[in-house]
């Protein structure tokens, strides 16, 4: 993942709601959710959410297919992986973490 792609991803999260509506819609999986009843389930106007909606889908967090009148919008998981592995990318020295534990504590100089 480009430097650039996380810088865009991380500005899209730094968000409460934008957030919060993307975990609602990994915890949608791939069939996602209409933009309805994320706007019920977030409380908020169409409106407000639309564009929330748009800095995720721009940061390529987000897609979104047309079922009838509704427009299904779903996590892009691939790019969710992609972040977390450009995050975790050095931990451990490279080699592959199962438990946290396992990389050990960050120690200052002189310790």
């Amino acid at each position: 993942m480009e430097t650039n792609n996380v810088l865009d991803a991380l500005a899209a999260l730094a968000h409460g709601v934008r957030l919060t509506v993307f975990r609602l819609l990994v915890q949608a999986g791939p069939e996602g959710l209409p933009a309805g009843r994320i706007a019920e389930l977030m409380e908020m106007p169409a409106s407000s959410l639309s564009f929330h909606l748009k800095e995720l889908h721009r940061a390529d967090l987000v897609t979104s297919r047309q079922e009838g009148r509704s427009i299904i919008y779903m996590a892009r998981f691939e790019t969710m992986t992609a972040l977390l592995g450009y995050l975790t990318e050095n931990c451990c020295g490279g080699v592959p973490c199962m438990p946290a534990s396992v990389c050990p504590p960050v120690t200052g100089a002189g310790s």
